[in-house]
């Protein structure tokens, strides 16, 4: 997993709407990268509405948002527009970036241990350096655990 210090991985990926986001042009302002299971679940709905509800806040402390996860562009698109998030939604159907960031790991629940995305948060400064890694991500309030640092 991308760890404190590490760049900010070279990727490129699909938003939302189809369009190609690039890394490149993401360097210059605060970024938060922000890694979700699977879009309109409710723990990922209660995450991303926590961000958006908090949007302003985020912005005036001087950060971008970009939310990843494994759906498709039509999935992303449909969670999206029912919420109306102010920030991109990336799908990485092959999981390029997903593995970049190392947040495809084992998981377990119920006893059974399957592959997937971990619920991972990375910050990163003006220059795409990372330097803060929310492991342990409480979706109810993913604003403020990005705030506080």
């Amino acid at each position: 997993m991308l760890k404190v210090g590490d760049k900010l991985p070279e990727f490129e990926g699909f938003n939302q709407d189809g369009e190609t986001v690039t890394s490149s042009k993401l360097i210059g302002k605060k970024l938060v990268v922000f890694f979700y299971p699977q879009a309109n679940t409710p723990t990922c709905t209660v995450e991303a509405c926590n961000l958006s509800d908090n949007y302003t806040k985020l912005k005036k402390a001087g950060f971008q948002l970009l939310g990843i996860s494994g759906d498709s562009v039509k999935k992303q698109k449909n969670f999206h527009s029912k919420f109306a998030f102010p920030y991109d939604l990336i799908a990485d159907e092959n999981r390029n970036i997903i593995e970049k960031f190392g947040v495809w790991q084992e998981k377990k629940t119920f006893g059974k241990t399957y592959m997937g995305i971990v619920r991972t948060t990375f910050i990163f400064d003006e220059n795409g350096i990372c330097t803060r890694v929310i492991e342990k991500v409480t979706s109810k309030t993913a604003a403020e655990q990005i705030l506080e640092g």
